[in-house]
């Protein structure tokens, strides 16, 4: 059993590269739902379920920084206490983001004894570094790249373009130094660095396919 994680910069069709892999090798696909799928069995509810990747976080200033003593907050959630007799007790808590960065983490462990996921982002390939019978992935493209293919896709304006190109790479750099400590494009915490400036998204989902059946069929 395999599990593959994918990294991937915006536009640079990391995600659909991710939905091919995911379909041709039959694998389930690391989302929300799985998440509460996992969560139930610790006797948690869905909404204490907060899904928090990088695609949710948002970059905070120095000075905002420095202001602030605690993590920020996320979400405010209602917890069922022991039940004495036929009423339950419901306490509020403020779920912040270590708390849910440390919800995914558990997440993400849980499933990796399961095998046969595709989890994008959420820090997998700092979760699960170094573990047997993970392979993972790096997507990335040039600038111009993924710029031409944010036009494609509907978006307009060179200077907004790069500004949410250049606001979404902070923010996932950003989420994983701060969370996991680990640089992001560093290359030596992925099997494969997959340019899809060069190769286009089949020949790139040949390769990952093609790597993550090698790995299942090696020996533990």
């Amino acid at each position: 059993m395999t599990v593959i994680t994918f990294s991937r910069q915006a536009f640079s069709g990391g995600d659909e590269i991710a939905q091919r892999v995911c379909e041709q090798l039959g694998y389930r696909f690391f989302d929300k739902e799985m998440m509460v799928e996992a969560a139930a069995r610790t006797g948690l509810q869905e909404s204490e379920v907060v899904d928090f990747s990088e695609a949710t976080y948002k970059v905070q200033d120095f000075i905002s920084r420095l202001l602030q003593a605690r993590p920020r907050h996320v979400k405010d959630i209602l917890i069922r206490e022991e039940q004495h007799g036929p009423i339950a007790t419901l306490t509020a808590h403020e779920l912040n983001e270590e708390d849910c960065v440390s919800l995914v983490c558990y997440t993400v462990e849980r499933v990796h004894q399961e095998g046969n996921i595709v989890i994008v982002g959420r820090g997998g390939q700092a979760i699960l570094r170094g573990r047997p019978g993970v392979l993972h992935v790096r997507v990335f493209a040039p600038l111009p790249v993924r710029i031409q293919r944010a036009r494609e896709q509907g978006m307009t304006g060179i200077s907004h373009i790069k500004a949410v190109l250049h606001s979404k790479d902070r923010a996932s750099a950003e989420y994983l130094k701060r969370f996991h400590g680990i640089q992001w494009a560093d290359p030596e915490l992925y099997h494969l660095l997959i340019n899809t400036g060069q190769l286009d998204f089949g020949t790139a989902v040949e390769v990952i396919v093609s790597a993550a059946r090698a790995m299942e069929a090696a020996p533990v």
